[in-house]
């Protein structure tokens, strides 16, 4: 897989990732089905969803930056350090997914960080 297909694959996941936060957010989900049901109230849910948001729109400018400087053919050690911080969040996210007490977070978890840490990977790759 190339890495414009990586970002494109990326995007939309992120995508689908920002309604989710923003509907445990707003509370269309309840807040103790998430976070491995480990959140004990609402202002500890909004606190969380905020940084998780935040972290989600900030990848999301990193990858759009990524996919310009592809369409240039320039590289940028910072915005690859960036994407390779993220990969290794990802894939401690996906140790950290293997224990929650939700099967659905477990399963759906895990799978969608794996993803995100392989597709980082391929964006930032050499060659």
């Amino acid at each position: 897989m190339g890495k414009r297909k990586a970002l494109v694959i990326m995007f939309w996941l992120l995508g689908v990732v920002l309604v989710f936060h923003f509907s445990v957010f707003f509370e269309f989900i309840p807040y103790d089905k998430v976070w491995a049901g480990r959140l004990k109230s609402v202002e500890e849910m909004r606190k969380f969803e905020t940084v998780s948001i935040f972290l989600n729109v900030f990848l999301l400018t990193i990858l759009q930056i990524k996919r310009k400087l592809l369409i240039r053919k320039k590289e940028n050690k910072v915005i690859n350090a960036l994407i390779w911080v993220f990969a290794a969040f990802f894939g401690l996210n996906t140790i950290g997914n293997l224990f929650s007490e939700s099967l659905l977070e477990l399963i759906l978890g895990t799978l969608l960080t794996l993803v995100s840490t392989i597709l980082c990977i391929i964006i930032v790759k050499k060659g």
